[in-house]
């Protein structure tokens, strides 16, 4: 999150990289493997901005993205890109969102990511069981 927060406040210079964040700010006794997937969710969430952004404004009601607070849009953005390209399961994504929304913002920015996390989320499941939507149409074109 610290990487994206970095990237966004840089955004439209060539000032940011992964590279530079770990020599700069990053812990040097953090695992290589930690280091390297820690750089795949910020290289995956930037290469993937617009997609990512559109998602979160489907279910950021009243809420212009550029209007957020640069840390609960970029734990948005994190957690988008975790449920879109990643295996990793919705709850945790969530969970570890809202982990660090406790540590860097407010308490009613964990009420607000949970709301759009949680919204997104059942959007997606909606999207991957063909049932919950054919169903109806089936159902529908059946009583006419």
């Amino acid at each position: 999150m610290q990487m994206l927060f970095a990237a966004d406040v840089v955004k439209g210079t060539d000032d940011f990289s992964t590279e530079s964040y770990w020599r700069e700010l990053g812990d040097a006794e953090l695992d290589e493997r930690l280091i390297e997937f820690a750089n795949k969710l910020v290289d995956g969430t930037l290469a993937n901005l617009q997609v990512i952004d559109d998602r979160i404004r489907t279910r950021a009601e009243h809420w212009r993205i550029e209007r957020m607070a640069i840390v609960d849009r970029n734990v948005l953005r994190l957690s988008v890109y975790e449920f879109l390209f990643e295996d990793t399961p919705p709850t945790v994504v969530i969970n570890e969102a809202l982990e660090i929304a406790r540590r860097f913002s407010t308490f009613e920015a964990t009420q607000f990511i949970n709301g759009i996390l949680d919204a997104i989320k059942l959007d997606l499941q909606k999207t991957d069981d063909p049932t919950a939507t054919d169903g109806n149409s089936t159902m529908q074109a059946s009583s006419n």
